[in-house]
């Protein structure tokens, strides 16, 4: 017997730069004007809802309910409503995480202190949350798309990147890390078992199809390799008008030994 395939839940909440906690409080109290702030807000992004597809009114919301977040100390959690194809609306503030109760301060200052080296549990401690809280926030974190969070945060995509397969074990097992840098930034973090071109490829391949979505014109003019034979086929595929080369370290390893024109500081440098 075939199940039927289960609707698709779309994302619609709505994040509301409230400025602070007091003016959120405020205007709880007053749900006119609530309502007002809401589609102020929403007319200043314009209006980039996801609606029912039978939708063809789009911006005619209305008070719908109410919730209170018990762990984050009986916060209330509005939803609104569209009076035409009847799609609901979650209004979160911005300090307020979908799904998460933890503050984004006290989240961001743990994944620091994690990322600095220290263990879960001493960050846990720290913050006062349980060592499984900053675990699902870190897992959280890994599931998102770099090149959409960083394009949220307003940052054009890049031209030209930095490509190279970093060399890893987990566990017994040997892995490699497929990466792409621009400058300062990681643009692409990935993970497989095999060093092999198609595997390579399928990893990048999530870097330029999200970046594709973004922007359907974007176009990589340059790579830069360490010379790694799966690694240059990969790209090649990938981004068949970008110019390869290689980085300044493996190009200068490629010249002839000797190089006596060169002084030992300077290349050392």
């Amino acid at each position: 017997m075939e199940h039927a395939a289960k609707p698709i839940r779309h994302n619609r909440t709505i994040t509301g730069n409230f400025r602070d906690e007091a003016t959120d409080f405020a205007l709880l109290g007053t749900t006119k004007a609530f309502v007002e702030f809401v589609l102020a807000f929403l007319l200043a992004l314009g209006f980039q809802l996801t609606h029912k597809a039978s939708c063809s009114a789009g911006g005619s919301l209305t008070r719908h309910a109410h919730y209170a977040r018990i762990r984050l100390g009986g916060l209330t959690i509005w939803r609104v409503q569209c009076t035409a194809c009847k799609a609901v609306f979650t209004v979160l503030p911005h300090f307020v995480w979908r799904y998460r109760s933890l503050r984004p301060e006290v989240a961001r200052d743990a994944l620091l202190a994690t990322h600095g080296g220290l263990s879960l549990e001493l960050c846990a401690v720290i913050h006062h949350r349980s060592p499984m809280a900053l675990y699902r926030l870190v897992c959280a974190f890994g599931q998102q798309s770099l090149v959409k969070v960083l394009t949220r945060c307003r940052l054009p995509l890049p031209t030209y990147v930095l490509a190279d397969e970093q060399h890893s074990h987990c566990l017994t097992e040997q892995v490699d890390l497929p990466t792409i840098i621009s400058g300062r930034v990681i643009w692409h973090l990935g993970y497989t078992e095999h060093a092999s071109a198609a595997a390579l490829t399928e990893s990048y391949g999530t870097f330029q199809r999200a970046a594709s979505q973004q922007e359907p014109s974007y176009r990589v003019r340059g790579i830069l390799t360490d010379g790694f034979d799966s690694t240059t086929k990969s790209l090649r595929t990938l981004f068949p008008g970008a110019r390869l080369g290689n980085c300044l370290r493996h190009a200068i390893n490629k010249l002839p030994k000797p190089r006596a024109a060169i002084a030992l500081p300077v290349r050392k440098a």
